[in-house]
């Protein structure tokens, strides 16, 4: 994942990365709440989950501590980083003024 990372990032759309845990209860609410923004917002988005067990460098690279851990990034520039639940609405209001 790492290897392909800045690929993922770099490009020019808003890129929502979802840093979560199998094991993580909030981040088995906010799925639902993932695919109902990425279902609204279409192609002008992209929202990667990635997994903090199975990819331990880069939630260490990213200084990830809790879950889930959102951030966003356009043509590979960090853009935005928040931990916890977030609604629909919030979501999509901030990708929109990415985007």
């Amino acid at each position: 994942m790492q290897s392909n990372f800045k690929d993922i990032i770099n490009v020019d759309k808003p890129v929502l990365i979802d840093f979560f845990a199998d094991w993580c209860g909030p981040c088995q609410t906010m799925a639902p709440i993932l695919k109902q923004v990425k279902d609204h917002m279409g192609d002008r988005i992209q929202i990667i989950k990635i997994n903090v067990d199975q990819n331990k460098e880069l939630a260490a690279r990213f200084q990830i501590r809790g879950v889930p851990t959102f951030m966003i990034f356009k043509n590979g520039a960090h853009l935005w980083r928040q931990s916890g639940l977030l609604s629909k609405k919030d979501l999509i209001d901030l990708l929109d003024s990415y985007a």
